[in-house]
């Protein structure tokens, strides 16, 4: 199983950290190992003081494709959930810097969160979903996968001209503006059209 992430999928998003707008989705891979497991806090890791949180719509793959068409990405998942890509910004800024690749920003232990998932069946539009980020019960994001340079199944069509996609799998499709740094003791809450998708203390 591997966790498939698309970078600078909202335009705003892109203008809030100065990046330029890409022509073709911007993939990056974490590892398995960083999922958080259920019920554990997330812990800051010592190597970095800038952790930022980045609130994301998730789609679970259902069976094995590569080279998929846009027509006929839909049919291969039919789960949708919620998590967040953690992001070591100030190791995420000097790796760049370099050239050089961002996985130890993005992929370190616990740097995805991954709540509940919920059948996509319970959805009219897979491309106008509501969804938004609460910290200490403020709401500090707030999309809609409509806003999405590249939707759902466009995702899924690119990507698998690369990777084969494998039942479990799970895809990040982005995150809208809004982003920030947590600090320990801080609450943050995922909700998707409106219902809670996960909670996690930060320590």
């Amino acid at each position: 199983m591997k966790l498939i992430c698309i970078g600078r999928n909202y335009v705003d998003h892109i203008k809030e950290l100065s990046n330029e707008r890409p022509e073709e989705p911007v993939v990056f891979i974490k590892p398995d190992s960083a999922i958080l497991p259920k019920e554990q806090d997330f812990y800051i890791p010592e190597f970095s003081n800038d952790v930022h949180y980045e609130v994301e719509v998730l789609i679970k793959i259902k069976k094995v494709g590569k080279h998929i068409s846009r027509e006929f990405a839909h049919k291969y998942f039919d789960e949708v959930g919620l998590g967040i890509d953690f992001t070591a910004r100030d190791l995420q800024g000097k790796l760049k810097a370099k050239g050089l690749p961002w996985e130890k920003a993005k992929g370190f232990d616990g740097a995805a969160i991954v709540g509940k998932w919920l059948s996509k069946e319970r959805f009219k539009d897979m491309d106008n979903l509501n969804f938004s980020l609460q910290k200490n019960d403020q709401t500090v994001q707030a999309g809609n996968t409509s806003l999405m340079l590249w939707k759902i199944d466009e995702i899924i069509a690119h990507v698998s001209q690369y990777f084969m996609l494998k039942k479990g799998d799970i895809i990040f499709t982005g995150t809208p503006a809004g982003v920030g740094k947590v600090s320990p003791n801080d609450y943050l809450v995922g909700l998707l059209e409106g219902e809670k998708m996960f909670d996690i203390n930060v320590r």
